[in-house]
């Protein structure tokens, strides 16, 4: 079994550029699950199709390109929204569900372990990961984040709409009926609101180091 860094948390929260660096800093492979649910938002969007019906949504998580997870055209703020609806689909959750988790029993590179930052990778994917991250960060400063990020893409936003967004996506992650969004009982809260990216990956890996140094030793005596 890989050893697992589950990063779950709320948009703009800083989670998944503390995930990429967890992962630089230990070895392990890094998968952004977010990136799937905005890779099905694109293809049902360009295919014309209805984020929030069941079949088009479907269809779009079992045509998405990963090669484009790394396209900032997936970042914006149509595609997220569009992500929030294909997300809630259970259908969909069950599409994506069986990649992620065989991703992170087999991490790419044949590496010891993998790092995975969502929304339910603590709860629902890996509930039995080695160690776990909830990280957030106050609404305002999450938004001053996402409208700096959007800005640098070429995307003009009003901040306040921004945050109007932040707000109504938090409350559909955290409300929905399947896979919320929500702190696993064994997970570490890290508040990164008066934090820099150097200050919060220090104090991220000084949260998980103990419980992954434990685990290779586990897998070097075993």
């Amino acid at each position: 079994m890989s050893i697992v860094i589950a990063v779950d948390g709320t948009a703009a929260s800083g989670k998944g550029t503390l995930a990429k660096r967890l992962a630089q800093h230990f070895g392990f492979a890094h998968l952004d699950s977010g990136a799937l649910y905005r890779l099905t938002a694109v293809a049902v969007l360009e295919a014309k199709g209805d984020p929030a019906n069941e079949a088009d949504a479907v269809r779009g998580a079992q045509t998405i390109d990963f090669n484009r997870a790394g396209d900032p055209a997936i970042r914006s703020d149509t595609v997220g929204k569009a992500a929030s609806h294909v997300a809630a689909i259970p259908a969909v959750r069950n599409a994506l569900k069986d990649f992620q988790q065989n991703f992170l029993a087999h991490p790419p590179g044949g590496g010891p372990g993998a790092v995975m930052d969502g929304r339910d990778i603590g709860t629902v994917i890996c509930p039995t990961a080695t160690a776990k991250l909830y990280v957030d960060a106050r609404p305002e400063v999450r938004a001053r984040r996402r409208w700096t990020e959007l800005k640098n893409m070429g995307f003009r936003r009003a901040e306040q709409d921004v945050l109007a967004e932040l707000n109504a996506r938090d409350a559909a992650d955290k409300t929905r009926l399947v896979a919320p969004l929500k702190q696993a009982p064994d997970a570490d809260l890290l508040d990164t609101s008066d934090l820099g990216i150097d200050a919060a990956f220090a104090a991220a890996l000084a949260l998980v180091s103990p419980k992954v140094k434990d685990a290779l030793k586990d897998r070097q005596r075993g």
